[in-house]
């Protein structure tokens, strides 16, 4: 019994000892402006920082108005951990949601949103649509953070864990 009890330790222990790195995507530590800002004028860009340096290439950000128009302009960059994009002049008054979809350092996707409101009507003209865009807003509103699902990597390690188990059961019973 005490060996049954030392395994199931050890093997729960290196279980879930090594999932640290395999979950180390991008998480975003601040934006530009705050979420849930209130700002009079529109900013000239949007800065996205996140905890690890972000991969340049298939980034993209797009800020949307309450009424489903686009106000990014320009190509996104990327300076180490921030991701930049250029903003038009804002038009209304009201909501408007800075989506993103960004390649994490460990070549994963991250998706998220950031708010703010801008309490003063500016002058600008909204930007076309995206190519990418099957209908407004749709980049904004992505909650999905793509890649592969955890739950085939947790059944492995449980079938795993029950394999060790049956084994050692079986091994380490005494010949007579």
């Amino acid at each position: 019994m005490k060996r049954l009890l030392a395994v199931a330790v050890l093997a729960l222990a290196a279980l879930f000892g090594g999932a640290g790195t395999a979950l180390a995507h991008n998480v975003l530590v601040s934006s530009d402006p705050p979420d849930g800002a209130q700002v009079a004028t529109g900013p000239r860009e949007v800065r996205l920082t996140f905890d690890q340096p972000v991969r340049a290439g298939y980034n993209t950000v797009n800020v949307v108005g309450s009424d489903g128009t686009y106000w990014a302009d320009g190509e996104v960059r990327v300076e180490g951990t921030s991701v930049i994009a250029p903003v038009r002049e804002l038009g209304p008054a009201g909501a408007y949601t800075v989506g993103y979809r960004v390649l994490s350092n460990d070549g994963h996707p991250v998706s998220g949103k950031v708010t703010f409101t801008l309490t003063t009507p500016g002058g600008g003209t909204p930007a076309p649509a995206p190519q990418n865009a099957d209908q407004p807003g749709q980049q904004a509103q992505s909650g999905e953070s793509g890649g592969m699902p955890i739950w085939p990597w947790i059944a492995g390690a449980v079938l795993l864990v029950v394999l060790g188990l049956v084994l050692a059961l079986r091994l380490g019973k005494p010949k007579a």
